[in-house]
C-alpha cells in the first residue's frame, strides 16, 4: 500500500494521486494563492483526502495505476 493524496476545492478535485512531497508543495503553494490573490475560493473551500492505493509489483500495465481511481 502506498499513501496518495487528493486535493479538492468546493468539492470539485483538483489534483488527484499526489505523493507526499507533491501534495506538500502544492497545498501550500495553494493556501498562499487563496490567501494572497483575489479568487473565487476561500481557505475553507480547500480540503484534502489521504488514501492508501495498492502498489502493482508485477511488471504488466507498469503505466496504468493499479484498481480504481478513488476520485
Amino acid at each position: 500500500m502506498e499513501k496518495v493524496y487528493h486535493i479538492y476545492a468546493k468539492n470539485e478535485c483538483l489534483y488527484n494521486n499526489l505523493t507526499k512531497e507533491q501534495f506538500n508543495n502544492i497545498w501550500n503553494s495553494l493556501k498562499g494563492m487563496v490567501g494572497l490573490m483575489q479568487t473565487d475560493y476561500q481557505l475553507e473551500d480547500l480540503s484534502y483526502e489521504e488514501c492508501e492505493k495498492l502498489v502493482d509489483s508485477s511488471s504488466e500495465n507498469k503505466n496504468q495505476p493499479v484498481g480504481l481511481d478513488s476520485y
